[in-house]
């Protein structure tokens, strides 16, 4: 048994964990704070937000995985209730998402509405963009299965060909929002000689496992992350790694909103005006941005 504690964490972090004797690696992320500041930037109906709030713990674990600088973004487009589903997290752990949906569609819905149901037909796309000097990597995969994480494995056994395995909590309380998710990962072996039969074995033993944590362990702020895996894996050796903190930050400013009606025709500027100003409101976070023709002609745009 091999096990190094790393420091304690507490809400809206993620810890990186590997499984030594089964070949398997790993994040647990849990989101409070975070997750329901994102949510109550807008006026979510309780399906909407649950949803909302799964994407934003999913698209963390996921982040978390890759190596990369820049923005991950994880986003759904469907023809059901909910139209459009966007989150983003960039690799110095800031997030920020949000959702279009027809509130008329979703309040003919129970409030346990299925996945399928909210959504409807659609795809799921996973991107990578690291600036403008590199290339910007896109996978995209129809969305199906029962629930997100689902949708998340189909697309790692369609396009990555990898096992993946997660346990997801949402709840709310008191109006507040709080998520938890641990995902799993098979590692390629380096001994190819290695027998099939051994690493399914070790998988199924992991999957085991990970289905024996309950959602009230994952969601207890109260018993670290830490504490919660080794409970889970101490028999087969689970060894913990730097872990890394979230927060809801949009990146959004009057600076890059102006500096993208400048790009626009000034004919096009004029047909959008209304009472002599123009109006921009942020899609992920609310924020409202009021601009005249006059400000966007001068070198800088001081904040209102």
């Amino acid at each position: 048994m091999r096990v190094e504690i790393a420091p304690q964490a507490g809400a809206d972090f993620i810890r990186p964990f590997q499984i030594e004797a089964l070949g398997i690696r790993g994040r647990a992320v849990r989101l409070s704070r975070a997750a329901d500041e994102i949510v109550h930037k807008h006026a979510y109906p309780t399906p909407v937000a649950r949803l909302l709030t799964e994407m934003l713990t999913v698209s963390a674990a996921l982040a978390s995985a890759l190596k990369y600088e820049g923005v991950f973004t994880l986003q759904t487009k469907s023809e059901g209730a909910v139209r459009l589903m966007v989150v983003d997290v960039t690799s110095e752990g800031a997030m920020r998402g949000y959702a279009q949906f027809d509130a008329d569609a979703v309040a003919a819905l129970p409030p346990d509405a299925s996945l399928p149901r909210l959504l409807g037909g659609g795809y799921l796309a996973f991107t990578v963009d690291q600036g403008e000097d590199t290339d910007r990597y896109q996978g995209i995969v129809e969305l199906i299965g029962a629930d997100l994480v689902e949708c998340v494995q189909h697309y790692f056994q369609q396009s990555e060909q990898l096992k993946a395995g997660f346990k997801v909590a949402i709840a709310e309380r008191d109006g507040h929002w709080h998520s938890g998710v641990i995902m799993l990962q098979r590692l390629p072996r380096e001994d190819q000689s290695t027998a099939a039969e051994i690493d399914d074995e070790a998988w199924r033993r992991a999957m085991t496992l990970l289905a024996s944590c309950t959602s009230k362990e994952l969601l207890d702020e109260s018993l670290p992350i830490d504490d919660l895996l080794y409970r889970l894996f101490h028999e087969d050796g689970v060894r913990v790694f730097k872990g890394q903190a979230l927060r809801a930050q949009c990146r959004c400013s009057r600076e890059r909103v102006g500096s993208v009606l400048r790009s626009l025709p000034r004919d096009e500027l004029k047909e959008l005006e209304t009472e002599g100003a123009l109006e921009v409101t942020c899609e992920f976070c609310n924020s409202k941005f009021r601009f005249t023709l006059a400000d966007l002609d001068t070198a800088e745009l001081s904040p209102e």
